[in-house]
């Protein structure tokens, strides 16, 4: 029975051990972002985004016809 005690509380640290750096890297990423970011320099990076044909892709549209 001790064994199992023991294995138990292994575990719970274990647990803990992982669960306190998950939210210490949590706490380092949110004291890093940049203050002074403004919504028109987020509206610019979301039009940015989506869709873009490049010559990869084109590469890859012209190796999967049939």
């Amino acid at each position: 029975m001790n064994e199992k005690s023991s294995k138990l509380s292994r575990r719970a640290f274990l647990l803990s051990v992982g669960a306190g750096g998950a939210a210490g890297a949590a706490v380092l990423v949110a004291k890093t972002q940049a203050p002074g970011t403004t919504q028109a320099a987020s509206q610019e990076k979301r039009d940015s985004r989506g869709y873009q044909e490049t010559a990869h892709v084109q590469n890859y549209y012209r190796t999967t016809q049939v």
